[in-house]
């Protein structure tokens, strides 16, 4: 093509301007790069002054595709480029996953002379939160400081988020106090912090304070009281905010309150949002919205719901798979899980997080040999490399199956360092195996990282009594209590009425306490009928004087294995609900043996089906048996 003259360049390269700038907006990367491709077979890129390139380093950013940014972008003349464009990049690499490029592209930046403004430093503020490492947030703060932008709002809003994010709230309010003009995302950010440090009734009444409100301040107070489980005062703050502020509930808000519904299991809240986004929205649904929702659903325990609505989904993308697959792999139905992966292959391309659902999947299910194949595969059939993720899931996988030895040589070859939770959960299986030569050399190297962490001091000193070398175990409690352990006390918690109610063993402080361990006393005289016998070697060393029972009798043993948490939840479940109700429990740790045990024979004596979400799976007792068959 010959270019006649210079106005028709000038018009065409608008043009094109045009066309990528609505490629852009609409993230349509495809018809980008055949736009790109034109210009480039065309030779009009190479016309000075059309600016097309700075166009298309836009377009690639806003898409999300780094590598193609920043070829593009180093293509560009340096006079060509100007503080936007040198911004973009730094977003691009931010939110790309790349945070550390972002701010190494800053420091180029600065090097280059070139302007820095008000969003060069939002951009900063969140490629530092991104990294996870508060310092680099602080010196961002002082060189905002240092170049006069401590009197914009946006600059301020982004440190004072950098901060809230990294649990700093005293430098939050102090930021807050100290700005002249505060906006509504100003007050915003800081209700999010107090929410998160102070707790939600500190929080509540700065919500009160807040001389506006958007979405985003009522989103943040109502997912408060959800997380506490205060699902009335979170139904009355959504009646003012639909019914007396005029707001309505975006793909954005919906998601965060099924998020907070999902991390505290009021499924109640849940499907109120469910039921409003199917009135309210009358095309199909988001599909962020959806994918929440089966989230939402899969950790409430009602797995049926989830998978209803991921079948109705008419679009599914990998992330709607992922929370599918990693549901029903906390179920324990392994089966199903790999079944719906040769389905999802051919619909959309798995991820590191598809693999992590899997590998969990058959390690809750025993699926020794699947689960072995998939891991050996992640390279060289799906060009993954395992991570830290994929590796703690094998080990378990390996470990729970009594392949000690191999799970240990898994590790000892890993390519990236092991964490705490890889180590930690071969040193779980040599608790159950009874392997204590090898616990112990876990324990060194534990001990070595994560000095701080007494929580696997307290595994090995269990491992010691139940084998009965008692003077060894002896010799950790002392130096446990020497150091002021205490163990994570174990929590329950129960919806009834709309309302949560959490217990800890040997819990008295519920105003209906009379009435549960009246109940207590029954169940166990019942299921002790049925042929529950007390597992008192589950009742171990707790790192408190209230709770080390060592020197105890059998009978004190026994009562305080009758009132551990989850047992006086199902208890006041029992005597709070209907007969034939499903009860659903949530708790902190993992469920004890003796626990589990008394669970089975209490659904098959009460006729309930009892949902328990330990930390680490669920378990469905029904007619005197479990989902997991006793594999967990």
């Amino acid at each position: 093509m010959i270019w006649r003259t210079e106005c028709t360049l000038s018009l065409l390269a608008r043009h094109y301007r045009t066309l990528f700038r609505t490629c852009a907006r609409c993230s349509a990367l495809d018809v980008g790069k055949k736009l790109h491709a034109s210009i480039v077979t065309t030779g009009l890129v190479n016309f000075r002054n059309t600016f097309l390139r700075n166009a298309i380093l836009h377009m690639y950013a806003a898409c999300g595709y780094v590598l193609y940014a920043r070829k593009v972008f180093d293509e560009i003349p340096l006079s060509y480029k100007d503080t936007v464009d040198w911004t973009t990049l730094m977003g691009c690499y931010a939110r790309g996953g790349f945070p550390l490029d972002a701010l190494k592209l800053f420091v180029h930046m600065r090097k280059s002379d070139v302007l820095i403004d008000e969003y060069t430093m939002v951009v900063v503020f969140l490629a530092s939160t991104k990294t996870g490492c508060e310092q680099f947030g602080i010196q961002g703060h002082g060189c905002m400081v240092k170049m006069g932008f401590n009197s914009s709002i946006k600059a301020c809003n982004a440190v004072m988020d950098m901060y809230v994010k990294c649990g700093l709230i005293d430098k939050t309010k102090r930021i807050f106090r100290e700005m002249g003009e505060k906006s509504v995302v100003s007050w915003t950010v800081v209700l999010k912090g107090v929410v998160k440090s102070e707790g939600f009734e500190n929080a509540r009444f700065l919500f009160d304070k807040m001389p506006e409100r958007n979405e985003v301040a009522w989103t943040v107070m109502i997912a408060a009281y959800i997380e506490n489980g205060l699902t009335k005062e979170a139904f009355g703050l959504l009646r003012e905010m639909l019914f007396e502020s005029g707001f309505e509930l975006n793909f954005v808000t919906l998601s965060s309150l099924l998020s907070a519904c999902a991390q505290s299991g009021n499924v109640l809240v849940g499907k109120w949002v469910h039921v409003y986004a199917l009135k309210m929205i009358e095309h199909e649904i988001d599909i962020v919205v959806a994918t929440t929702l089966i989230n939402m659903y899969a950790k409430c325990g009602r797995i049926d719901d989830a998978f209803r609505v991921f079948l109705v989904m008419r679009r599914r993308n990998v992330i709607t798979w992922n929370a599918m697959l990693s549901g029903l792999a906390m179920q324990g139905k392994g089966d199903l899980v790999l079944d719906l992966f040769g389905q999802m292959i051919r619909e959309v391309k798995p991820d590191d997080v598809t693999f992590t659902a899997i590998l969990s999947a058959c390690s809750h299910s025993g699926l020794v040999d699947q689960g072995r194949h998939f891991f050996y595969s992640l390279e060289s059939t799906y060009g993954i490399k395992p991570s830290i993720e994929h590796y703690s899931c094998v080990v378990d996988l390996l470990g729970r199956a009594g392949h000690l030895e191999e799970a240990e040589s898994i590790i000892r070859g890993m390519t990236i360092p092991p964490n705490e939770v890889v180590l930690g959960s071969l040193l779980g299986s040599c608790s159950v195996h009874k392997n204590l030569e090898l616990g112990e050399c876990l324990i060194k190297e534990l001990v070595q990282m994560y000095p701080d962490n007494t929580e696997y001091h307290v595994l090995l000193s269990n491992m010691y009594s139940l084998a009965g070398k008692n003077d060894e175990a002896n010799y950790i409690r002392v130096v446990l209590r020497s150091r002021g352990v205490k163990k994570v006390p174990g929590i329950s918690s129960i919806y009834v009425g709309g309302q949560i109610h959490c217990f800890s063993a040997g819990d008295k402080l519920h105003p209906q306490s009379q009435e549960i361990y009246m109940m207590l006393d029954e169940m166990i005289q019942k299921i002790r009928l049925a042929g529950y016998a007390p597992d008192t070697t589950c009742q171990k060393f707790s790192g408190s004087n209230d709770g080390d029972y060592y020197g105890y009798g059998q009978e004190e043993k026994e009562q305080a294995l009758f009132s551990h948490s989850e047992k006086l939840a199902v208890c006041f479940g029992l005597i709070s609900t209907q007969a034939g109700m499903p009860l659903y429990i949530f708790k902190n740790l993992r469920i004890c043996q003796d626990c589990h045990s008394a669970m089975k024979i209490v659904s098959k004596v009460y006729n309930r089906e009892i949902v328990i979400r330990d930390r680490n799976r669920f378990h469905r007792f029904k007619l005197g048996s479990c989902t997991c068959f006793d594999y967990w």
